[in-house]
Protein backbone atom coordinates (compact mmCIF):
# COMPACT_ATOMS: atom_id res chain seq x y z
CA UNK A 1 0.00 0.00 0.00
CA UNK A 2 1.33 3.30 -1.37
CA UNK A 3 1.62 5.85 1.76
CA UNK A 4 0.16 8.97 2.03
CA UNK A 5 2.95 11.33 1.97
CA UNK A 6 4.40 9.22 -1.37
CA UNK A 7 1.22 10.67 -2.81
CA UNK A 8 0.65 14.42 -1.45
CA UNK A 9 5.01 14.75 -2.14
CA UNK A 10 4.56 13.33 -6.13
CA UNK A 11 1.42 15.46 -6.65
CA UNK A 12 3.38 18.66 -5.46
CA UNK A 13 6.52 17.96 -7.43
CA UNK A 14 4.63 16.79 -10.54
CA UNK A 15 1.55 19.58 -10.91
CA UNK A 16 -1.09 17.73 -9.73
CA UNK A 17 -2.06 19.42 -6.34
CA UNK A 18 -0.50 22.59 -4.39
CA UNK A 19 -1.38 23.62 -1.15
CA UNK A 20 -4.07 26.08 -1.59
CA UNK A 21 -2.88 30.01 -0.76
CA UNK A 22 0.86 28.45 -0.71
CA UNK A 23 3.02 31.88 -1.13
CA UNK A 24 1.04 33.11 1.89
CA UNK A 25 2.16 29.57 4.09
CA UNK A 26 -1.29 28.12 2.90
CA UNK A 27 -5.03 27.70 4.12
CA UNK A 28 -5.84 24.88 5.66
CA UNK A 29 -8.54 22.72 3.94
CA UNK A 30 -8.01 24.45 1.08
CA UNK A 31 -6.09 22.91 -2.46
CA UNK A 32 -5.34 23.94 -5.60
CA UNK A 33 -5.08 21.30 -8.31
CA UNK A 34 -2.12 22.34 -10.93
CA UNK A 35 -2.22 21.64 -14.39
CA UNK A 36 -1.88 18.00 -14.71
CA UNK A 37 -4.07 17.72 -11.99
CA UNK A 38 -6.86 19.88 -13.44
CA UNK A 39 -6.51 17.30 -16.83
CA UNK A 40 -6.92 14.41 -14.72
CA UNK A 41 -10.00 15.78 -12.57
CA UNK A 42 -11.82 17.05 -16.00
CA UNK A 43 -11.35 13.21 -17.09
CA UNK A 44 -12.87 11.86 -14.40
CA UNK A 45 -15.92 13.96 -13.78
CA UNK A 46 -16.35 13.58 -18.13
CA UNK A 47 -16.10 9.94 -17.32
CA UNK A 48 -18.65 10.16 -14.35
CA UNK A 49 -20.81 12.23 -16.82
CA UNK A 50 -20.70 10.59 -19.47
CA UNK A 51 -21.50 6.93 -17.56
CA UNK A 52 -24.67 8.86 -15.60
CA UNK A 53 -26.23 11.11 -17.96
CA UNK A 54 -24.81 10.93 -21.44
CA UNK A 55 -25.22 7.55 -22.11
CA UNK A 56 -28.81 7.47 -20.54
CA UNK A 57 -32.16 8.39 -21.81
CA UNK A 58 -33.38 8.85 -18.06
CA UNK A 59 -31.03 11.71 -16.16
CA UNK A 60 -31.30 15.39 -17.04
CA UNK A 61 -28.38 17.86 -15.94
CA UNK A 62 -28.73 21.32 -13.94
CA UNK A 63 -25.87 23.70 -12.68
CA UNK A 64 -27.50 25.27 -9.60
CA UNK A 65 -26.41 28.38 -7.56
CA UNK A 66 -24.22 28.11 -5.16
CA UNK A 67 -25.46 30.91 -3.10
CA UNK A 68 -29.22 29.87 -2.80
CA UNK A 69 -32.00 31.22 -0.68
CA UNK A 70 -31.66 30.42 3.05
CA UNK A 71 -34.78 28.89 3.60
CA UNK A 72 -32.83 26.12 1.52
CA UNK A 73 -31.57 24.92 4.19
CA UNK A 74 -33.82 25.45 7.03
CA UNK A 75 -36.69 23.32 4.55
CA UNK A 76 -33.25 20.61 4.48
CA UNK A 77 -32.53 20.23 8.29
CA UNK A 78 -29.21 21.43 7.57
CA UNK A 79 -29.60 24.74 10.34
CA UNK A 80 -30.45 22.23 12.84
CA UNK A 81 -28.81 19.32 12.29
CA UNK A 82 -25.84 19.53 9.78
CA UNK A 83 -23.02 19.75 12.99
CA UNK A 84 -20.38 17.87 14.23
CA UNK A 85 -19.07 17.28 17.73
CA UNK A 86 -16.85 20.24 18.49
CA UNK A 87 -14.36 20.05 21.90
CA UNK A 88 -11.94 22.29 23.48
CA UNK A 89 -9.28 21.70 25.42
CA UNK A 90 -8.96 24.22 28.36
CA UNK A 91 -5.51 23.45 28.45
CA UNK A 92 -3.94 24.96 24.90
CA UNK A 93 -7.79 25.80 23.52
CA UNK A 94 -7.05 23.29 20.60
CA UNK A 95 -10.33 22.44 18.95
CA UNK A 96 -11.57 19.21 17.99
CA UNK A 97 -13.89 16.64 15.99
CA UNK A 98 -14.66 14.54 19.38
CA UNK A 99 -15.82 11.66 17.36
CA UNK A 100 -12.19 11.46 15.61
CA UNK A 101 -10.15 11.52 18.61
CA UNK A 102 -12.02 7.81 20.34
CA UNK A 103 -11.68 4.79 18.15
CA UNK A 104 -14.64 3.70 16.95
CA UNK A 105 -16.92 6.89 17.82
CA UNK A 106 -19.92 8.12 16.03
CA UNK A 107 -20.50 12.07 15.54
CA UNK A 108 -23.59 11.51 18.42
CA UNK A 109 -20.33 11.06 20.88
CA UNK A 110 -21.76 12.25 24.34
CA UNK A 111 -19.59 14.18 26.87
CA UNK A 112 -20.00 11.50 28.99
CA UNK A 113 -18.54 9.42 26.39
CA UNK A 114 -15.42 11.11 25.60
CA UNK A 115 -14.47 11.79 29.00
CA UNK A 116 -14.62 8.18 30.13
CA UNK A 117 -12.42 7.45 26.94
CA UNK A 118 -9.62 9.25 28.76
CA UNK A 119 -8.16 10.99 25.54
CA UNK A 120 -5.16 13.11 25.55
CA UNK A 121 -5.29 16.37 23.61
CA UNK A 122 -3.13 15.87 20.57
CA UNK A 123 -1.44 19.14 20.70
CA UNK A 124 -0.56 19.31 24.72
CA UNK A 125 -1.30 15.91 25.62
CA UNK A 126 -2.98 17.25 29.12
CA UNK A 127 -7.03 15.40 29.45
CA UNK A 128 -8.59 18.90 30.72
CA UNK A 129 -12.01 19.03 28.19
CA UNK A 130 -14.71 21.08 27.92
CA UNK A 131 -18.16 19.67 27.33
CA UNK A 132 -18.62 19.00 23.64
CA UNK A 133 -20.74 21.61 21.60
CA UNK A 134 -22.25 21.07 18.13
CA UNK A 135 -20.68 23.08 15.33
CA UNK A 136 -23.13 23.96 12.38
CA UNK A 137 -20.25 23.50 9.33
CA UNK A 138 -22.21 25.63 6.78
CA UNK A 139 -20.16 28.51 5.94
CA UNK A 140 -22.43 31.97 6.62
CA UNK A 141 -22.07 35.25 4.19
CA UNK A 142 -24.42 38.12 3.69
CA UNK A 143 -26.09 38.83 0.82
CA UNK A 144 -26.08 42.75 -0.43
CA UNK A 145 -25.02 46.04 1.10
CA UNK A 146 -26.62 45.73 4.64
CA UNK A 147 -25.36 43.11 6.94
CA UNK A 148 -27.86 41.61 9.38
CA UNK A 149 -29.43 39.26 10.54
CA UNK A 150 -32.16 39.70 7.08
CA UNK A 151 -29.32 39.07 4.83
CA UNK A 152 -27.50 36.17 5.85
CA UNK A 153 -26.94 33.21 3.72
CA UNK A 154 -25.08 30.18 3.10
CA UNK A 155 -22.03 28.85 0.82
CA UNK A 156 -24.17 25.59 -0.28
CA UNK A 157 -22.87 22.57 1.83
CA UNK A 158 -24.33 20.23 -0.88
CA UNK A 159 -25.26 19.80 -4.33
CA UNK A 160 -28.60 18.32 -3.94
CA UNK A 161 -30.50 20.70 -2.39
CA UNK A 162 -29.94 22.89 -5.91
CA UNK A 163 -31.08 19.65 -7.65
CA UNK A 164 -34.61 19.63 -5.54
CA UNK A 165 -35.27 23.36 -5.92
CA UNK A 166 -34.68 22.66 -9.64
CA UNK A 167 -37.12 19.40 -9.26
CA UNK A 168 -40.44 20.85 -10.50
CA UNK A 169 -38.87 23.40 -13.71
CA UNK A 170 -37.54 20.09 -15.00
CA UNK A 171 -40.72 17.91 -14.45
CA UNK A 172 -42.64 21.31 -16.31
CA UNK A 173 -40.32 21.33 -19.32
CA UNK A 174 -38.73 18.29 -19.94
CA UNK A 175 -41.66 16.40 -19.11
CA UNK A 176 -39.64 12.89 -17.82
CA UNK A 177 -41.62 9.15 -16.89
CA UNK A 178 -40.12 8.21 -13.75
CA UNK A 179 -38.38 6.56 -12.59
CA UNK A 180 -35.67 10.05 -13.85
CA UNK A 181 -32.96 11.27 -12.20
CA UNK A 182 -31.29 15.06 -12.44
CA UNK A 183 -27.60 14.91 -11.97
CA UNK A 184 -25.06 17.44 -10.72
CA UNK A 185 -21.46 18.88 -10.65
CA UNK A 186 -20.03 21.69 -8.31
CA UNK A 187 -18.27 23.20 -5.66
CA UNK A 188 -19.43 22.47 -2.23
CA UNK A 189 -18.35 24.44 1.06
CA UNK A 190 -17.83 22.67 4.74
CA UNK A 191 -16.50 24.74 7.39
CA UNK A 192 -14.73 21.57 9.33
CA UNK A 193 -13.28 21.66 12.36
CA UNK A 194 -10.16 20.17 11.39
CA UNK A 195 -9.64 18.95 7.74
CA UNK A 196 -7.01 16.49 7.47
CA UNK A 197 -6.06 13.65 5.04
CA UNK A 198 -4.86 15.74 2.56
CA UNK A 199 -8.12 16.30 0.25
CA UNK A 200 -10.19 13.51 1.66
CA UNK A 201 -11.67 15.83 4.48
CA UNK A 202 -11.41 19.77 3.22
CA UNK A 203 -13.71 22.89 3.61
CA UNK A 204 -13.59 23.88 -0.35
CA UNK A 205 -14.92 20.42 -2.41
CA UNK A 206 -16.47 19.15 -5.27
CA UNK A 207 -19.10 16.79 -5.33
CA UNK A 208 -21.07 14.79 -8.43
CA UNK A 209 -24.58 13.97 -7.09
CA UNK A 210 -28.12 12.33 -8.33
CA UNK A 211 -31.00 12.82 -7.61
CA UNK A 212 -33.63 9.43 -8.81
CA UNK A 213 -36.99 10.13 -8.33
CA UNK A 214 -38.84 6.78 -7.62
CA UNK A 215 -42.00 5.74 -7.25
CA UNK A 216 -42.73 5.03 -3.18
CA UNK A 217 -43.15 1.34 -4.01
CA UNK A 218 -40.42 0.80 -6.24
CA UNK A 219 -37.38 2.30 -3.88
CA UNK A 220 -35.93 -0.92 -3.09
CA UNK A 221 -35.79 -2.03 -7.15
CA UNK A 222 -33.82 1.01 -7.68
CA UNK A 223 -31.73 1.12 -4.85
CA UNK A 224 -30.58 -1.93 -5.73
CA UNK A 225 -30.32 -1.70 -9.61
CA UNK A 226 -27.88 1.64 -8.78
CA UNK A 227 -26.20 -0.08 -6.34
CA UNK A 228 -24.60 -2.36 -8.96
CA UNK A 229 -24.18 0.66 -11.29
CA UNK A 230 -21.86 2.37 -8.74
CA UNK A 231 -19.72 -0.90 -8.55
CA UNK A 232 -19.99 -1.02 -12.55
CA UNK A 233 -18.87 2.49 -12.79
CA UNK A 234 -15.77 2.40 -10.00
CA UNK A 235 -14.36 -0.82 -11.32
CA UNK A 236 -15.08 -0.79 -14.99
CA UNK A 237 -15.47 2.82 -15.92
CA UNK A 238 -12.62 4.31 -13.37
CA UNK A 239 -10.87 1.37 -13.00
CA UNK A 240 -10.29 1.16 -9.19
CA UNK A 241 -9.30 -2.51 -8.24
CA UNK A 242 -12.79 -4.24 -6.54
CA UNK A 243 -10.95 -5.60 -3.61
CA UNK A 244 -10.10 -1.92 -2.43
CA UNK A 245 -14.00 -1.23 -2.71
CA UNK A 246 -16.21 -2.56 0.42
CA UNK A 247 -19.71 -1.60 1.06
CA UNK A 248 -20.48 -0.02 4.19
CA UNK A 249 -24.41 -0.84 5.45
CA UNK A 250 -24.88 2.70 7.82
CA UNK A 251 -26.59 1.69 10.82
CA UNK A 252 -29.38 4.04 11.82
CA UNK A 253 -27.73 6.20 14.53
CA UNK A 254 -25.06 6.90 12.09
CA UNK A 255 -27.38 8.07 8.97
CA UNK A 256 -27.84 11.55 8.14
CA UNK A 257 -31.10 12.80 9.11
CA UNK A 258 -33.07 12.45 5.85
CA UNK A 259 -31.76 9.06 5.14
CA UNK A 260 -33.80 5.48 5.97
CA UNK A 261 -31.09 3.89 4.27
CA UNK A 262 -27.83 4.21 3.30
CA UNK A 263 -24.30 2.00 2.15
CA UNK A 264 -21.56 3.52 1.92
CA UNK A 265 -18.74 2.55 -0.95
CA UNK A 266 -15.33 2.83 1.11
CA UNK A 267 -11.32 2.57 0.12
CA UNK A 268 -9.03 0.98 1.26
CA UNK A 269 -7.26 4.77 1.23
CA UNK A 270 -3.29 4.87 2.29
CA UNK A 271 -4.61 6.10 5.81
CA UNK A 272 -6.91 3.55 6.14
CA UNK A 273 -10.72 2.59 4.88
CA UNK A 274 -12.84 5.62 4.07
CA UNK A 275 -16.04 6.52 2.31
CA UNK A 276 -16.23 6.94 -1.31
CA UNK A 277 -19.03 7.34 -2.94
CA UNK A 278 -22.35 7.16 -1.10
CA UNK A 279 -25.70 5.49 -1.85
CA UNK A 280 -29.16 6.76 0.08
CA UNK A 281 -32.63 6.31 0.28
CA UNK A 282 -33.88 10.27 0.99
CA UNK A 283 -38.03 8.80 1.29
CA UNK A 284 -39.81 12.25 -0.11
CA UNK A 285 -37.75 14.03 2.93
CA UNK A 286 -36.96 16.39 0.84
CA UNK A 287 -39.55 17.52 -1.31
CA UNK A 288 -42.38 17.58 0.91
CA UNK A 289 -40.32 19.52 3.02
CA UNK A 290 -40.10 22.27 -0.24
CA UNK A 291 -43.80 21.66 -0.48
CA UNK A 292 -44.42 22.39 3.16
CA UNK A 293 -42.22 25.46 3.57
CA UNK A 294 -42.88 26.87 0.28
CA UNK A 295 -46.38 25.84 -0.40
CA UNK A 296 -45.97 24.71 -4.22
CA UNK A 297 -46.92 21.68 -5.39
CA UNK A 298 -44.19 18.87 -5.41
CA UNK A 299 -46.60 16.30 -7.25
CA UNK A 300 -45.86 14.36 -10.23
CA UNK A 301 -48.49 13.07 -12.09
CA UNK A 302 -48.66 10.21 -13.88
CA UNK A 303 -48.90 10.74 -17.90
CA UNK A 304 -51.41 7.39 -18.04
CA UNK A 305 -53.42 7.20 -14.64
CA UNK A 306 -53.19 10.83 -13.53
CA UNK A 307 -52.50 9.81 -10.54
CA UNK A 308 -50.62 12.62 -8.24
CA UNK A 309 -47.76 11.91 -5.65
CA UNK A 310 -44.88 13.16 -4.11
CA UNK A 311 -42.12 10.86 -5.69
CA UNK A 312 -39.62 8.95 -3.51
CA UNK A 313 -35.41 9.65 -3.73
CA UNK A 314 -32.43 7.60 -4.19
CA UNK A 315 -29.04 9.48 -4.08
CA UNK A 316 -25.76 8.34 -5.25
CA UNK A 317 -23.05 11.03 -4.39
CA UNK A 318 -19.53 10.79 -4.31
CA UNK A 319 -17.20 13.50 -3.53
CA UNK A 320 -14.56 14.45 -6.57
CA UNK A 321 -11.45 14.66 -4.81
CA UNK A 322 -11.98 11.96 -2.40
CA UNK A 323 -12.08 10.24 -6.28
CA UNK A 324 -9.09 11.38 -7.04
CA UNK A 325 -7.36 10.08 -4.30
CA UNK A 326 -8.63 6.39 -4.53
CA UNK A 327 -7.54 7.05 -8.37
CA UNK A 328 -3.92 8.30 -7.28
CA UNK A 329 -3.99 4.96 -4.39
CA UNK A 330 -5.07 2.69 -6.97
CA UNK A 331 -2.37 3.97 -9.85
CA UNK A 332 1.07 4.88 -7.67
CA UNK A 333 3.68 2.26 -7.50
CA UNK A 334 6.98 2.67 -6.30
CA UNK A 335 9.10 0.18 -8.53
CA UNK A 336 13.54 -0.48 -8.53
CA UNK A 337 14.27 2.58 -10.17
CA UNK A 338 11.38 4.38 -10.66
CA UNK A 339 7.50 5.86 -8.99
CA UNK A 340 5.13 5.36 -11.97
CA UNK A 341 1.15 6.31 -11.94
CA UNK A 342 -0.90 3.46 -13.98
CA UNK A 343 -3.89 5.44 -14.78
CA UNK A 344 -5.87 4.22 -16.81
CA UNK A 345 -5.40 5.48 -20.31
CA UNK A 346 -8.56 7.50 -20.63
CA UNK A 347 -7.61 9.35 -17.35
CA UNK A 348 -4.09 9.85 -17.70
CA UNK A 349 -3.62 13.64 -18.20
CA UNK A 350 -1.59 12.88 -21.72
CA UNK A 351 -2.08 9.63 -24.12
CA UNK A 352 1.81 10.49 -26.02
CA UNK A 353 4.77 12.04 -24.81
CA UNK A 354 7.06 12.99 -28.33
CA UNK A 355 10.40 13.61 -27.78
CA UNK A 356 13.29 13.95 -30.05
CA UNK A 357 16.24 11.57 -29.09
CA UNK A 358 18.50 14.51 -28.76
CA UNK A 359 17.39 18.09 -28.83
CA UNK A 360 20.62 19.29 -30.28
CA UNK A 361 19.91 17.84 -34.03
CA UNK A 362 17.69 20.25 -35.88
CA UNK A 363 17.01 16.99 -38.04
CA UNK A 364 15.59 15.34 -35.49
CA UNK A 365 13.53 17.99 -33.84
CA UNK A 366 11.66 18.98 -37.06
CA UNK A 367 10.52 15.25 -37.45
CA UNK A 368 9.48 14.95 -33.96
CA UNK A 369 7.43 18.52 -34.21
CA UNK A 370 6.06 16.97 -37.18
CA UNK A 371 5.06 13.50 -35.16
CA UNK A 372 4.03 15.73 -32.35
CA UNK A 373 1.48 17.96 -34.72
CA UNK A 374 0.19 15.43 -35.87
CA UNK A 375 -1.04 13.34 -32.58
CA UNK A 376 -1.98 16.67 -31.08
CA UNK A 377 -4.10 16.43 -34.01
CA UNK A 378 -5.74 12.97 -33.21
CA UNK A 379 -5.38 13.15 -29.63
CA UNK A 380 -5.70 16.38 -28.17
CA UNK A 381 -4.00 15.28 -24.87
CA UNK A 382 -0.08 15.25 -25.99
CA UNK A 383 2.87 16.60 -24.45
CA UNK A 384 6.23 17.19 -25.85
CA UNK A 385 9.32 17.02 -23.71
CA UNK A 386 12.94 17.25 -24.80
CA UNK A 387 14.94 18.41 -21.43
CA UNK A 388 17.60 16.08 -19.79
CA UNK A 389 18.27 12.63 -21.21
CA UNK A 390 16.16 10.50 -22.64
CA UNK A 391 16.01 8.22 -19.55
CA UNK A 392 14.99 11.20 -17.25
CA UNK A 393 12.17 11.75 -19.53
CA UNK A 394 10.73 8.28 -19.10
CA UNK A 395 10.86 8.63 -15.85
CA UNK A 396 9.00 12.36 -15.38
CA UNK A 397 6.53 10.39 -17.81
CA UNK A 398 5.71 7.55 -15.83
CA UNK A 399 5.29 9.75 -12.48
CA UNK A 400 2.81 12.03 -14.47
CA UNK A 401 1.39 8.43 -15.94
CA UNK A 402 1.80 8.88 -19.67
CA UNK A 403 1.00 5.46 -21.40
CA UNK A 404 3.32 6.07 -24.25
CA UNK A 405 6.22 7.79 -24.91
CA UNK A 406 6.99 8.32 -28.68
CA UNK A 407 10.91 8.93 -29.98
CA UNK A 408 12.26 10.06 -32.99
CA UNK A 409 15.99 9.29 -33.22
CA UNK A 410 18.44 8.96 -36.80
CA UNK A 411 16.63 6.02 -37.85
CA UNK A 412 13.25 7.47 -38.28
CA UNK A 413 14.91 9.72 -40.61
CA UNK A 414 15.82 6.50 -42.58
CA UNK A 415 12.90 4.08 -42.19
CA UNK A 416 9.66 6.04 -41.06
CA UNK A 417 9.62 4.97 -37.78
CA UNK A 418 9.43 5.93 -34.37
CA UNK A 419 10.08 3.88 -30.91
CA UNK A 420 7.01 3.41 -28.78
CA UNK A 421 8.13 2.70 -25.10
CA UNK A 422 4.69 1.54 -22.99
CA UNK A 423 4.56 3.08 -19.56
CA UNK A 424 3.52 -0.32 -17.45
CA UNK A 425 6.26 -2.66 -19.22
CA UNK A 426 8.65 -0.59 -20.00
CA UNK A 427 8.92 -2.28 -23.56
CA UNK A 428 10.23 -0.36 -26.25
CA UNK A 429 8.86 -1.23 -29.86
CA UNK A 430 9.43 0.31 -33.64
CA UNK A 431 6.41 1.34 -35.43
CA UNK A 432 5.62 3.36 -38.68
CA UNK A 433 5.00 6.95 -37.73
CA UNK A 434 1.52 6.75 -39.86
CA UNK A 435 0.14 3.82 -37.70
CA UNK A 436 0.77 5.61 -33.96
Amino acid sequence: MSKLEDIVSLCKRRGFIFPGSDVYGGMAGTWDFGPLGVMLKRNMMNAWWSFWVDQRDDMYGVDAAIIMNPKTWEASGHVATFADPLVECKECHGRFRADKLVEGATESISTEEFLKADVKCPTCGKKNWDEIKKFNMMFQTHVGPVMDDSSIAYLRPETAQGIFTNYKNVVDTIYPNLPFGIAQQGKAFRNEISPRDFILRDRECSQMEIEYFVRPEEWEEQFEKLRKEQHDFLESVIGLPAEMIHELDVPAEDRAHYSKRTIDMMFDYPNGEEELMGLAYRTDFDLSNIQRESGKSMEYRDKVTGEAFIPHVIEPSIGVERLFLAILTAAYREEEDRVVLRLPESLAPYKFCVSPLLKNKPELVAKAQEVYAALKVKYTFVTWDDSGNIGKRYKKQDEIGTPKCVVIDFDTLEDGTVTVRDRDTTEQVRVKIEEL
